[in-house]
């Protein structure tokens, strides 16, 4: 008589046992993600507050003129970021107008099966190892074999509309022009990677319905495939920016590390990320204050654009 509430009890409590064990789980994951979350927003603090702690004898003595200053004198302790703030962001804006448009047409091939498979896959495999080479490779690169083979080229377009600021100065081995065009390969596979991702989680249904509506290929790819991914190619393309901007080893090889503003993208230039690692080894007082203040206007650079991209992306996917 007894013996079967007991057993209808015992196995109450381990049915509650057994629900209970998930949910533990589950929020110990959940504090252990929260920690990791509130872990990484301490480092950032951490990073901005000692860059700004170094960085202080520069801005108090500066102030925002620093911005708009030319002069970098460490003789005479003069400093100012202008030359290399105009460097990074024109070398990033060069290396965004190559790199989109190849980015995004070769995350559209190798999505949409052009060729068969056995083709495709080597190829997707080849763009992926390019963000597997050191920048100091693709710097050695530029030097001895990208620059003497386009040098000719940009010796022709010097002659032919030197008229035009642009390309008023004679093209030297060491220039903007082909640091954006090396920094334009360097980002590459991001936007390829990215954007083919986005292309290949579109519904089937979406292309099915096209074709069934009688559109063609082209008119599919352009009027519904890259529309509806077109949120994850705009964040392709701010995540490649942010790696052109703090693209360091390359930059400091290929730009010239001419410390002014020249509007010629044919002659030398100068990087935040250039200027610091040519300079900071031999750095110390306000020099290297100033270098600090340099790094702290490119982290404020590359937050901006992260900022801006999530913006962006979550906008167009309002819109979808």
């Amino acid at each position: 008589m007894t013996s079967e509430p007991i057993s209808h009890s015992e196995s109450l409590v381990e049915s509650s046992q057994r629900f209970r064990a998930p949910r533990l789980i589950n929020q110990i994951f959940r504090w252990l993600t929260l920690a990791l979350a509130v872990g990484i927003g301490l480092v950032l603090v951490w990073i901005t507050y000692s860059l700004l702690s170094i960085a202080l004898p520069a801005i108090a003595q500066f102030n925002l003129g620093f911005l708009f200053t030319q002069v970098w004198n460490p003789v005479q302790e003069l400093y100012g970021a202008l030359p290399q703030i105009y460097g990074t962001i024109v070398s990033s804006i060069i290396a965004l107008i190559f790199a989109v448009p190849l980015g995004v047409g070769v995350a559209i091939f190798l999505s949409e099966d052009f060729l068969p498979r056995r083709v495709l896959t080597p190829i997707a495999f080849l763009v992926e190892l390019l963000a597997a080479i050191p920048s100091v490779v693709y710097g050695m690169w530029g030097i001895f074999v990208f620059i003497p083979a386009i040098l000719p080229i940009l010796q022709g377009v010097h002659k032919a509309f030197g008229w035009i600021p642009f390309f008023s100065t004679a093209p030297s081995t060491r220039q903007m022009f082909a640091t954006g065009l090396v920094l334009a390969i360097m980002i590459l596979p991001t936007i390829i990677a990215i954007s083919r991702d986005s292309l290949i989680s579109v519904p089937p249904q979406l292309r099915q319905g096209a074709y069934g509506l009688g559109a063609t290929r082209w008119e599919t790819i352009t009027q519904v495939l890259l529309p509806a991914s077109l949120s994850g190619i705009i964040g392709s393309v701010m995540l490649a920016l942010g790696r052109a901007l703090g693209e360091t080893m390359a930059a400091a090889m290929l730009i010239g590390n001419a410390n002014r503003v020249n509007v010629s993208l044919f002659a030398p230039a100068s990087t935040i990320s250039a200027l610091i690692a040519n300079q900071f080894g031999e750095a110390s007082g306000l020099q290297k204050s100033a270098l600090f203040y340099q790094a702290l206007i490119l982290m404020v650079l590359t937050l901006v654009v992260n900022m801006l991209a999530e913006v962006i992306v979550n906008r167009f996917q309002q819109v979808e």
